[in-house]
């Protein structure tokens, strides 16, 4: 009898993480912790990569998902809900030595309560598995609400209880569903499509994105009339993102120049499942491919982060400019609440619009945070950390075309 519970103690030791534990591959190390994170009632991130020389991962550090102190930018008198980070310990390190991974440091203690019992409903635990993948997309193609679908696939579960995913997980997942162009008609037709516009014209180029179940995520195209108009005038590029009224929700994605009449001129498009960086990595690849890999001189964008992201990947020598007509028109939702609202608009419009130099601007910019008490502004004082990249007389002396929104 004490063997078997002494055994059972080293089984149950077996199952917590301890120093020098030792792994075959990073993989197998994330998925160990990640089930003991599931037993125990948390959910786990990753703090920390390092990479070698060869750029590959030599060490990681995973954390609970609590981890770190969280600002808000919403004041706290306002808030609907409270943080949820609140500077948890917890984590381990590992790191890779002799083509094994050792555990290199381990923290087992919690700064909050642990929820074991509902360990799979938390963020990072959630997941949909095949068979409830299945049921979604079945009763969306018949016309099942998706809200019917789920209380389905929750009786079928027996209870809320054993569910391992919520009713906003089954909405994304449909949502994704439907603009990935999943329907085989609609693929096909477009498929159809671009080949009897190549069968025309040799000059005509179109690329495909699949994903892992050959359903069409992403599509680039050109005709040869945008690919001769960029050989003349694709020293400056446009580019933006808008979302047209299909049953697909899907980003619309133009690249757009000017010629030397003043026109707007297509230089190729594309549709995307996602407004994400690998997604626009690819975008930007395909057109940079079609255009015989003439790079831009000059890209202007929105803030999208993403879009920036990809930019410094394909186009790192290319000088990238803010959209000024998007920034501009945030002054109303970041300021209409002010009283002194009026005032402030057109502070910011002389500030803008009218300095001939980066020290006018700055001394009027110091003067105008100043005399409206906006100093701790947070949106404010990110443009002015970014002043580069929108304010004109920064960019004056670069060449665009007499363009400076999309």
């Amino acid at each position: 009898m004490n063997e078997e519970l002494n055994t059972d103690e080293e089984s149950s030791l077996r199952l917590v993480p301890t120093l020098d534990m030792c792994f075959d591959t990073m993989q197998d190390a994330k998925k160990f912790y990640q089930d003991y994170s599931r037993r125990c009632g948390f959910s786990i991130r990753t703090r920390t990569s390092k990479k070698d020389g060869n750029n590959v991962v030599y060490y990681l550090r995973l954390v609970c998902s609590r981890e770190g102190k969280y600002v808000s930018s919403i004041r706290p008198e306002v808030k609907t809900l409270p943080s949820q980070t609140n500077q948890c310990p917890a984590g381990i390190t590992i790191a890779r030595k002799n083509d094994k991974w050792f555990v290199r440091t381990v923290v087992l203690d919690h700064s909050h309560d642990l929820c074991p019992q509902t360990s799979n409903l938390i963020r990072g635990n959630r997941q949909l598995n095949m068979h409830a993948k299945h049921t979604l997309e079945v009763n969306d193609d018949v016309g099942v609400r998706i809200n019917k679908s789920f209380l389905s696939i929750v009786s079928e579960a027996g209870g809320y209880e054993n569910m391992q995913f919520v009713e906003r997980d089954a909405r994304n997942y449909i949502g994704q569903h439907r603009r990935s162009l999943c329907k085989e008609g609609d693929g096909q037709a477009l498929l159809r499509h671009f080949s009897k516009m190549r069968d025309q014209n040799n000059d005509f180029f179109y690329d495909i994105e699949m994903d892992e179940d050959n359903r069409i995520t992403s599509v680039f195209w050109a005709d040869a009339r945008s690919r001769a108009a960029c050989d003349e005038f694709g020293d400056v590029v446009l580019f933006d993102t808008t979302y047209l009224s299909n049953k697909y929700d899907m980003p619309f994605a133009p690249f757009v120049g000017v010629n030397h009449h003043g026109q707007s001129i297509l230089l190729g498009c594309g549709l995307l499942s996602s407004e994400d960086t690998y997604s626009f990595i690819w975008l930007f690849k395909c057109w940079l491919r079609c255009m015989g890999n003439k790079v831009p001189n000059s890209i202007v964008t929105d803030q999208c982060k993403a879009m920036a992201n990809a930019i410094e990947e394909v186009f790192p020598k290319t000088k990238h400019r803010w959209c000024l007509w998007h920034i501009m028109k945030k002054i109303l939702e970041k300021f209409q609440g002010y009283k002194n609202y009026v005032g402030i608009k057109c502070d910011i419009k002389m500030v803008v619009y009218e300095s001939a130099s980066a020290i006018d601007f700055e001394s009027g910019w110091k003067r105008l945070l100043t005399t409206h008490g906006l100093e701790n502004n947070d949106w404010l004082c990110n443009l002015y950390e970014e002043r580069g990249k929108w304010v004109p007389c920064y960019l004056k002396n670069h060449f665009w075309d007499g363009m400076s929104t999309t």
